[in-house]
């Protein structure tokens, strides 16, 4: 994968603000990629950014990494649902809108 996309979705996991989170295809619709290519990204790459804030388009979490992310969740003020599988996504999904803005920022340096 190009370093180019790799840095382009670690910065976009970055921009999501304490407390909300976002999908995989939330963030490859910014990028312009697919969902199994940020799901890749962040396995190989997202254990510094803010991965606990990434989740399938129903708000779940990976089984490996959920029990560390719903610790991370509670302090930020995401509730877990009922299913313990992850959380409702339509109360904490980002603004996608103010997302792409950051995210701009956050990529202006890049070519």
């Amino acid at each position: 994968m190009d370093d180019l996309v790799l840095e382009r979705v670690l910065r976009a996991v970055e921009c999501v603000p304490r407390g909300r989170v976002v999908s995989y295809g939330d963030i490859a619709a910014l990028v312009g990629i697919g969902p199994r290519q940020v799901g890749w990204v962040m396995r190989h790459y997202g254990s510094n950014v803010s991965w606990w804030r990434v989740v399938n388009a129903s708000g779940d979490h990976a089984p490996f990494h959920r029990q560390r992310a719903f610790e991370i969740w509670a302090d930020e003020g995401i509730e877990v649902k009922p299913n313990r599988l992850g959380c409702r996504i339509r109360d904490y999904r980002a603004d996608l809108g103010e997302l792409a803005a950051a995210h701009a920022r956050a990529c202006a340096d890049l070519p």
